[in-house]
């Protein structure tokens, strides 16, 4: 950071368990950042929150928190049907955003709070962490270079267990289920890697109840001509799988967990240059993404997960619900 410039001051809202990962604790490694206020439904679970993680200033509520003229952006890792609300509310206080995933409920409110962003002048970013990972960045030059040849296929999986169905990630009125939850991060890999917001060929969904699905997959069709699937779940056979896959006319690449990369992380080729495996830094994922935003907000540098973006994640992931015969979300 510059000499003599202050840091970026986020609020946050809301006390949510990935709160700490994705913000706290890669902020107290970044001079750029300072994690300076915290708003919860509950006062005191926000004092409590505070105290722990070393925030010096606690508001009432949310409307308090994005008001803040000493705050510069906002965190918004709110349940998913309130992502555009709150987003859409800091917009309006001149604040920047990093918005948890998914960005909205739907597609619709994703071309609104999209355009209201491009309108604001401010950095408004999707928390796709892994994107900005050295071994997703690896896996796409990889994929640029020819060595696989022409795309064939493109796999990816998110799928772990969450037996507690009273989560919210469960509510429809939030917006949930497994495809908002974790099959967002398995629509938005295989867009990545296969180059292109594909067509939604089939879906099938296992439910937890008449509209919020436990798990999903699709079949996918990108323009170019291969075709992809992806695989999500909170509870199903597939307990435990993160993964991506890209197969070529020549070749083929793994990558094993490329969401949680700073826990165990490998890439592997299979190409007529023969067969390897390369590792890569165990930083976590979301300080990338930190430093992406305070590059974004401080210096005006490009970010890859911009609101755009996030509506054509959105146009996928609500093509799957139609052809799964599931009702769109709603924004709460």
């Amino acid at each position: 950071m510059a000499e003599g410039r202050a840091p970026l001051r986020i609020g946050v809202l809301g006390a949510a368990r990935i709160t700490p990962l994705a913000l706290v604790k890669p902020a107290q490694a970044n001079p750029e950042v300072v994690v300076a206020a915290v708003a919860a439904r509950d006062v005191t679970r926000a004092r409590a929150f505070a105290a722990k993680h070393g925030i010096a200033r606690v508001h009432e509520d949310y409307e308090a928190l994005v008001a803040d003229p000493d705050l510069d952006a906002v965190y918004n890792p709110l349940p998913n049907g309130l992502h555009g609300r709150w987003t859409r509310a800091a917009l309006a206080a001149g604040k920047h955003v990093l918005c948890e995933k998914p960005f909205t409920a739907n597609t619709a409110e994703a071309h609104e709070i999209a355009g209201i962003a491009a309108d604001s002048g401010r950095v408004v970013m999707e928390a796709f962490h892994y994107r900005y990972h050295p071994l997703t960045l690896r896996a796409e030059q990889i994929i640029a270079s020819g060595e696989l040849g022409r795309i064939e296929r493109v796999e990816a999986a998110m799928c772990f267990p969450l037996p507690r169905f009273s989560d919210i990630r469960y509510d429809y009125s939030l917006a949930g289920g497994a495809l908002m939850d974790a099959g967002c991060y398995a629509v938005h890999m295989a867009r990545t890697l296969g180059g292109s917001a594909p067509e939604v060929v089939s879906a099938r969904a296992k439910l937890r109840d008449p509209r919020v699905d436990r798990a999903m997959t699709a079949e996918l069709r990108f323009a170019a001509g291969h075709t992809g699937r992806i695989v999500c779940s909170m509870w199903s056979s597939h307990l435990l799988r993160i993964s991506a896959r890209v197969v070529g006319e020549r070749g083929e690449l793994r990558l094993l967990n490329p969401v949680l990369p700073s826990l165990v992380n490998r890439l592997s080729v299979r190409s007529p240059n023969g067969k390897r495996a390369e590792r890569f830094p165990r930083r976590a994922s979301y300080a990338y993404q930190l430093d992406a935003f305070a590059a974004a907000v401080l210096r005006g540098e490009p970010v890859l997960t911009t609101p755009e973006d996030a509506v054509r994640n959105m146009t996928v992931i609500d093509a799957i619900y139609r052809a799964a015969g599931l009702p769109l979300r709603q924004p709460s």
